[in-house]
């Protein structure tokens, strides 16, 4: 399940410093290049809120086994295409395969392991996770000066045939399977209200705000998760189980964990088309300048774990944001004549806040819960971040264009500067928002 997880942020991330490449070869623009990131966590979005039920009608093996599966055919299919749509639907048959896998983990997690050792193994599952944005833009951009771009979707396979053998030989079923009613009309009103908020945002990066087309798939969007969050709330059995936000801990605990993911992501979304397109410097080298705040990206979230053991979540969370927000003014004080030190740093120190503050928050939130209902908190908590993650990259890439436009009749380098400024204004706004929910949490955050 580590090695698929591990797949599936590696997959999620290391795709950002090829999409320059990407969009020139596949001859795409901006808007339409982002959704091969978009699109992959929107199917993330839509597999993610089934995951809970999908667990009480097959078994641990099943679901894993099918999702490693699924997530191979469609690393082959992106790696084979030579055209845009080819590229895009392998993309979202992977996120089928992380929207299994993911939220499987965290639940095994609470199921079989004691309270007083969820900590440590919550931040090592983090490490597994955070590992691959560590390594990923760093290996992206060697296999983009080494090969071409379809074999970084190759480069995927190896790890999921790895961890298939495992899962045909090892793995044993840890969930009991009650095989529950299924409320299909719950269901279509999770993927309506779901795939068209990603693809409501998405479409604005493109046509703008005020589009009809926008504004009429927003709306649609609101109105079938309203109808959704409302029924769920009244099932006796339902998809997912949203009663549990009654729980105080829980409920912080789950803000921190989605503005803290969406934080991570419009950075990653952001810097390494900074790097390439305001400091004019090459896609191997980016890959090299993004990887000490990977690294410590990783290193972080695994002490962040044994963190939370000895203290709680209140002071990690705190301090974790407090970082961020040093991390991200530093970025938006990078001009385009910026040293690569001094944006290393910057990423650091933002790579040192957001994990410090995530796997306590995380863990946190999961400990509210007990027996059935922190499988539904995984399931919840892992939905939002894939959500709230897609939400951000398609906001940042608006804000990157209206911020582009504005510096139109300047140097590219300056007015992509400009644009990613813009986009990390909106980064900045995320940080005082986890910052200000961090102050919610009890002195004992645990």
């Amino acid at each position: 399940m580590m090695l698929g997880a591990f797949v599936g942020m590696f997959s999620e991330t290391s795709l950002n410093i090829a999409l320059p490449q990407l969009m020139a070869e596949l001859h795409v623009s901006q808007s339409s290049i982002q959704w091969l990131v978009t699109g992959y966590m929107l199917v993330i979005g839509i597999i993610l809120p089934l995951s809970s039920i999908l667990t009480k009608w097959f078994s641990t093996r099943q679901i894993i086994i099918f999702g490693l599966c699924d997530f191979t055919l469609g690393a082959i299919i992106s790696a084979m295409g030579n055209m845009f749509g080819m590229v895009l639907l392998g993309r979202m048959i992977q996120g089928i395969g992380t929207g299994l896998i993911l939220p499987l983990m965290f639940t095994v997690v609470m199921q079989i392991f004691p309270p007083q050792k969820i900590g440590a193994v919550m931040g090592m599952c983090a490490l597994v996770i955070m590992f691959a944005p560590a390594i990923g833009p760093t290996l992206t951009g060697l296999i983009l000066k080494a090969a071409s771009w379809h074999w970084i979707f190759w480069s995927f396979v190896p790890f999921l045939l790895i961890a298939l053998v495992f899962a045909i030989t090892s793995l044993e079923n840890v969930n009991e399977l009650t095989k529950p009613h299924v409320d299909f009309l719950s269901i279509v009103e999770s993927i309506i209200g779901f795939s068209g908020l990603i693809g409501g945002v998405s479409l604005a990066s493109r046509d703008g705000w005020t589009s009809v087309s926008v504004i009429a798939c927003l709306l649609i969007a609101l109105i079938s998760l309203g109808l959704y969050c409302y029924r769920q709330i009244h099932l006796e059995s339902p998809i997912l189980n949203l009663r549990i936000f009654k729980y105080r801990d829980f409920r912080i605990g789950a803000i921190i964990v989605m503005v803290d993911f969406a934080i991570i992501l419009s950075a990653m979304y952001l810097l390494p088309q900074y790097i390439q397109n305001g400091l004019l410097l090459p896609v191997a080298l980016t890959g090299i300048i993004m990887l000490p705040g990977g690294v410590i990206n990783a290193l972080t979230s695994a002490f962040a774990g044994r963190i939370y053991d000895n203290t709680g979540a209140k002071l990690p969370a705190r301090l974790g944001m407090l970082i961020a927000l040093v991390g991200v003014i530093l970025l938006l004080f990078a001009n385009d004549h910026a040293s690569v030190g001094y944006v290393i740093f910057a990423h650091v120190v933002l790579m040192i806040g957001c994990p410090l503050a995530m796997s306590p928050a995380q863990t946190s939130a999961l400990n509210a819960l007990s027996g059935r209902e922190a499988s539904d908190g995984s399931t919840i908590l892992n939905t939002m971040q894939q959500i709230i993650g897609a939400l951000a990259t398609a906001l940042a890439t608006s804000f990157l264009e209206i911020g582009r436009l504005s510096a139109n009749g300047t140097s590219h380098a300056y007015a992509f500067t400009n644009g990613v400024h813009f986009g990390l204004y909106f980064t900045l706004a995320l940080v005082v928002i986890g910052l200000l929910a961090s102050m919610q949490i009890k002195d004992n955050g645990r």
